[in-house]
């Protein structure tokens, strides 16, 4: 008995635990995604509706998974550093990698209108962190993401999804009446992902779809803390490095793939709807349930994403694209900014 307790408290065991629970957030939310994508189809539901929720929110299931089992097992630091550093990574490292493979176009609607609101979101987690209801019922600097803020969050991504789908559907209709083929949209792409499955296999898909993402939340938590520990460092960095990067494989992968194949024009759009449900459904969706301490180095953190977000917003609306040259800059400024984070680990910027 005291050998098998020895084993599951290695920091070998933990590792191992890791990685397992990164195998299955990837996997269940495939799946999950998959087996309700199916049912809707079989409801009737839009194509358009499903490829613009239950596809688009399953590639934040991970980051959802971790944040909120964080928040619930009092580890809430990881919760707002594994959102920030996904964001950056998806920002610097995905976008940066696929722009070494070929020209990353980006389309005006995502110029116009999701970039900067994108940006706007990383600003409001800053202000929402930091400001809040204190205790005694007042208004001021709380320094925690409290329930409030977390409800705000979640109305902002509903009125976030409805324009998206109104916009849409708008499109598509002057396209019709037009009689003009429109430009693809990421729904459009989204809903040939769409199968339609026996519903017996798309309950099943949903089923073990959950189980996988709450257990491999809690053993992503799990293992990171424990890592953490064993190794002297706090859940912050953790969170900004490896349950970030881990939590974004699926895009890094999806992405690679796409550039390769030079299929990349929604590239963009696709990293930007993500970091902006990052914030708002995954935050949001934890907040709401407990309340994240917000700190200094996560208004740093959230700033650096911020001046990122401006600078590939200035690299898109030069050209409207983004080249190799650009993507180079972005990967090495991803590099700097990790050794950045493990410097101020050691006391160095302290």
């Amino acid at each position: 008995m005291a050998t098998l307790l020895a084993i599951t408290d290695s920091l070998i065991f933990k590792i191992i635990l890791l990685l397992v629970g990164f195998v299955l957030l990837i996997k269940g939310a495939d799946i999950f995604v998959e087996g309700s994508s199916s049912i809707a189809k079989k409801l009737k539901v839009p194509p358009l509706i499903i490829g613009m929720t239950i596809v688009a929110m399953g590639t934040s299931l991970p980051e959802a998974a971790v944040s909120i089992a964080a928040s619930m097992n009092n580890a809430n630091s990881l919760a707002v550093s594994n959102v920030v550093g996904s964001n950056i990574f998806n920002l610097m490292m995905v976008l940066g990698t696929c722009a070494l493979f070929n020209k990353l176009r980006v389309s005006n609607d995502v110029l116009k209108r999701d970039y900067p609101f994108s940006i706007i979101c990383a600003v409001l987690m800053i202000f929402l962190g930091v400001f809040g209801f204190l205790p005694d019922g007042s208004y001021g600097m709380n320094w925690e993401i409290g329930r409030e803020a977390g409800i705000i969050y979640l109305v902002l991504f509903i009125a976030f999804i409805t324009v998206l789908i109104i916009s849409a559907l708008k499109a598509r209709k002057k396209a019709s009446e037009t009689g003009v083929a429109a430009e693809r949209s990421l729904a459009d792409e989204m809903e040939d992902e769409v199968a339609e499955h026996p519903v017996w296999k798309s309950i099943l898909f949903i089923i073990l779809g959950a189980v996988a993402i709450k257990f491999g939340g809690d053993w992503v938590v799990d293992g990171a803390t424990a890592i953490a520990s064993a190794i002297g460092v706090s859940d912050t960095i953790i969170g900004l490095t490896i349950c970030a990067v881990g939590t974004s494989l699926p895009e890094l992968v999806t992405s690679i793939v796409a550039a390769r194949k030079n299929q990349l024009d929604m590239a963009i759009g696709n990293v930007v709807g993500s970091n902006v449900f990052n914030i708002l459904f995954v935050l949001g969706l934890a907040a709401t349930i407990s309340p994240i301490p917000f700190s200094i180095e996560n208004v740093i953190d959230i700033g650096i994403l911020i001046f990122f977000s401006v600078l590939i917003y200035i690299f898109c609306i030069t050209k409207k694209a983004i080249n190799k040259i650009e993507g180079a800059i972005m990967v090495a400024l991803y590099v700097l900014f990790m050794v950045y984070v493990c410097l101020r680990e050691t006391g160095m910027f302290a």
